[in-house]
């Protein structure tokens, strides 16, 4: 690129900047808006026995294919509220675009925990910027891990990481990180966990997309951003030479992320299934014509289906029958083909 280009380049960067500043406004508006019938309907729909697993059962594939049926059933039998919250909505330091979710559990028989919450903060570097999150310890029952032990494993890392306050924009701190034994024990077992083994529950493990980015250091790069697109706008060169001493970073990050695309899911789960989770509840029973109108094919391949070994998801609406009255029973469900 010539200057001029590049000039014209720098200033498309600081014209969407300004977007991202008045989308991150949108939020703060949405949610002073919003906020009043959140609670409203949450008001509501504790008169309404198992909305919030009727509504996960009728999750999008994004969120659908990471549901295994053991998880589908820990879902039905107890999954009791959910909740999305913004939490650094009025944090000067902070973003509004970070989040969490709280699942709340009756009791079951695969972990102790009543409320399992997952938080989300939106970090910046030099050169990304997106979702991190700690690993949330889970509670598990004996020998009911529906992770196969991924998230105590998490969990001792991001603990370790926080007992050395390791500098993960340090390039010598990460390596050494590398070395601990509880690196190498979580890496180990993501190494030799299956697709099959892979429980929605992982998602509490998800740090990063990326890497670990701490509050101090997103802070840094924010600031930074700032600086550079307010000198853009006033005209002024901006110094590139940082940028081009920058070297590449060979580490593989991904190798001990328990979730990968655990931010996209959580990204859904917030600002999808959570606005709409009254369309998702509804979208239940619109189900009851679709079923009526089965083909003799549709018959045909589920007679199929009965012969595969592969384990067939779980019904939720079956399992959440239990204990109804007949007036509150759901409608059935046609089975899901794999």
């Amino acid at each position: 690129m010539n200057e001029v280009d590049v000039a014209r380049f720098e200033e498309l960067a600081a014209l969407e900047h300004e977007f991202e500043d008045v989308e991150e406004e949108i939020i703060r508006q949405a949610e002073a808006l919003q906020g009043p019938l959140y609670k409203k309907r949450a008001d509501f729909v504790t008169k309404i026995p198992h909305f919030w697993s009727l509504v996960f059962e009728q999750a999008p594939p994004e969120i659908d294919n990471f549901i295994q049926p053991t998880d589908s059933k820990v879902f039905a039998e107890c999954l009791d509220t959910f909740e999305v919250s913004r939490i650094e909505l009025n944090d000067p330091n902070g973003s509004p675009r970070s989040f969490s979710l709280k699942f709340g559990f009756t009791d079951n028989e695969y972990f102790e925990d009543k409320v399992l919450e997952k938080k989300f903060w939106f970090r910046k570097t030099k050169d990304w910027q997106g979702l991190v999150s700690e690993p949330v310890k889970i509670n598990w029952k004996k020998d009911k891990d529906l992770t196969g032990g991924l998230t105590d494993a998490a969990y001792k890392l991001g603990e370790m990481r926080k007992k050395l306050a390791t500098d993960t924009a340090n390039g010598v701190a990460r390596k050494e990180e590398a070395k601990t034994k509880e690196y190498k024990n979580l890496a180990k077992k993501i190494e030799t966990a299956t697709d099959a083994s892979v429980s929605f529950f992982g998602l509490f493990s998800f740090v990063s997309g990326y890497r670990w980015v701490s509050a101090q250091e997103s802070a840094q790069a924010a600031k930074e951003e700032k600086e550079r697109f307010e000198k853009i706008r006033r005209g002024e060169k901006v110094d590139d030479e940082d940028e081009a001493e920058d070297e590449e970073d060979p580490q593989d990050y991904q190798e001990i992320e328990v979730f990968p695309g655990g931010d996209e899911v959580a990204t859904i789960l917030a600002e999808d299934m959570w606005p709409n989770a009254i369309k998702y509840y509804k979208s239940t029973f619109d189900e009851d014509e679709d079923d009526e109108e089965l083909s003799d094919l549709d018959v045909m391949d589920a007679s199929d289906d009965d012969d595969d070994d592969e384990q067939e998801p779980v019904d939720i609406r079956a399992l959440v029958g239990k204990g109804r009255k007949s007036e509150q029973e759901p409608p059935s469900k046609k089975q899901r083909k794999a």
